[in-house]
């Protein structure tokens, strides 16, 4: 099959969100490959506009598009308009966010092969039956027209193909690490707790503040990195639990790693997530985890004891067991944590997600 020689990637902004994180990061990896790169965004407002590689093509909607109802749709046809003036051989979608793009793509004459990434579950529990009827007869509204779609997960793959009634997706690791992170690992030691995130409800910041409050181990601390709407909420609850001096909350960093280098740990509270690519991070860094199980991350690389401790989402007793266990027990060997998830690295991720895209455009060059 012919490998793309120019790809685009359409993008609505660049917010601290591990689907735009992963999209620049295979941006990069892809230039690297000697593919050229056409990063189409409706707003360039958003910290991860740092993270837009050198060697990238960077074009904005004019006027811009924020984020609002309807924004997506408006993004899509702006993208639609540029790339049927500007040729690519392919289009990448990244995640589920942005699949409101697709058909405006679509609809782009003698179109370029279109590749949509899957980012977060396509079942939740909280769905009612309606509403995943509803779910599935959207994903196939939106997604019905792209040619291949890449899955970070066996079970999301199979699942997304009987709900598209077809064999359209692709299992791919997700490439949550960069090949060229060569900083040294060292054993963990101390009682430093991290959790890194954006401050909303889902993360569970909350539930990890309270499970900390009942590890009744002075020694210990916790830190949580991040920015967010909940920030006022968690240092009220932070004073009225008297942990003022033991819990600190960081703010924004665009690299958690240093956080990870002094910590014991890293916790993952969150009461539902994607793929929970900073899972991968963690253990990448050679730190274990404690993760909720909100994520299909948690069945792929938290396999042993050593790699870490699934608890139930929102039990806020499990957490507290399983960070006393966590800080109890000796620190794992950190390059056997790295090891454990080197196939997440960018390496091997970005090269499969090529082969993927020249598959879509035999399917696409097929049906012409």
């Amino acid at each position: 099959m012919t490998q793309p020689a120019s790809i685009g990637i359409v993008m609505h902004d660049f917010p601290l969100g591990g689907t735009e994180r992963i999209a620049l990061r295979l941006a990069r990896g892809w230039i690297g490959l000697g593919v050229a790169v056409t990063l189409f965004c409706g707003d360039r407002h958003g910290p991860l506009l740092a993270m837009v590689p050198d060697g990238a093509t960077l074009v904005c909607a004019d006027p811009p598009i924020p984020r609002g109802p309807g924004s997506r749709l408006r993004l899509g046809r702006a993208a639609a308009g540029y790339f049927a003036a500007h040729r690519v051989d392919a289009l990448f979608v990244p995640g589920n966010f942005h699949w409101e793009v697709v058909p405006a793509l679509a609809a782009i004459p003698k179109r370029p092969a279109i590749v949509a990434q899957i980012s977060s579950p396509l079942t939740l529990p909280r769905r009612g039956r309606l509403m995943q009827w509803r779910f599935r007869r959207r994903m196939r509204r939106l997604l019905g027209q792209a040619d291949r779609l890449i899955a970070m997960d066996e079970a999301a793959r199979v699942r997304a193909d009987a709900m598209m009634g077809a064999a359209m997706a692709r299992r791919i690791p997700l490439p949550a690490l960069d090949d060229d992170d060569a900083r040294p690992m060292s054993a963990a030691t101390g009682r430093t707790i991290l959790a890194a995130g954006r401050l909303i409800r889902q993360k569970g910041f909350d539930l990890l503040i309270e499970a900390f409050a009942e590890l009744d181990d002075p020694l210990a601390r916790l830190v949580i990195v991040g920015s967010g709407p909940e920030d006022a909420a968690l240092h009220r609850q932070v004073e009225r639990h008297g942990l003022v001096g033991r819990v600190t909350l960081a703010g924004y960093a665009p690299d958690i790693r240093p956080y990870l280098d002094s910590a014991r740990c890293f916790v993952l509270p969150s009461r539902f997530e994607g793929y929970g690519a900073v899972i991968i991070e963690a253990l990448g860094a050679g730190r274990p985890v404690i993760a909720t199980a909100s994520t299909p991350a948690v069945d792929d690389v938290l396999t042993t004891p050593e790699h870490g401790i699934i608890v139930p989402v929102g039990d806020i007793g499990a957490l507290t067991a399983a960070l006393r266990a966590l800080l109890d027990r000796a620190a794992p060997d950190p390059d056997r944590l790295a090891q454990a998830v080197s196939a997440y690295r960018i390496g091997g991720g970005g090269s499969a997600y090529l082969d993927v895209v020249a598959e879509a455009m035999a399917a696409r060059d097929a049906r012409r």
